[in-house]
C-alpha cells in the first residue's frame, strides 16, 4: 500500500486551505484505490505537510474516530482554516468542496 498512500498524500497536498474533499473523491483519482484506503492513509499521516484534516466523508461530516478526540481536532482545524460547519456538524460541500481540475 505504500505507493497508493504516497499517491493519496500527493493528491491531498493539492487541496487548498479553506476547502475539503471526500474520501471517495480522492479515491476516484487513483487507480485501484477505495475510500477506505484513503481513510487508512489519512490515519497513517506522519508528515505535518499533509493536510489530512481536509478529507471528510461524503455526507460532509468529519468521520468519527475509534480513538481519542481526532474528529474534534479535525473540525477545529478546519474551522480555523475558514471551513464552516452547520449545527449538525456538516460542511456545505457545494461551497467548500475542492474540485480537482486535472486528473492525477
Amino acid at each position: 500500500m505504500g505507493k497508493i498512500f504516497e499517491q493519496v498524500y500527493d493528491l491531498v497536498k493539492k487541496v487548498p486551505k479553506g476547502k475539503v474533499v471526500t474520501y471517495g473523491q480522492v479515491s476516484e483519482q487513483i487507480a485501484s484505490c477505495t475510500p477506505r484506503v484513503v481513510g487508512y492513509a489519512m490515519a497513517a499521516v506522519e508528515d505535518p505537510k499533509i493536510p489530512w484534516q481536509r478529507v471528510i466523508n461524503a455526507k460532509g461530516e468529519v468521520s468519527a474516530r475509534v480513538w481519542g478526540d481526532g474528529s474534534i481536532t479535525q473540525q477545529e482545524i478546519l474551522t480555523a482554516e475558514g471551513v464552516q460547519f452547520d449545527q449538525k456538524g456538516k460542511v456545505n460541500l457545494g461551497k467548500f468542496q475542492y474540485i480537482f481540475s486535472e486528473p492525477f
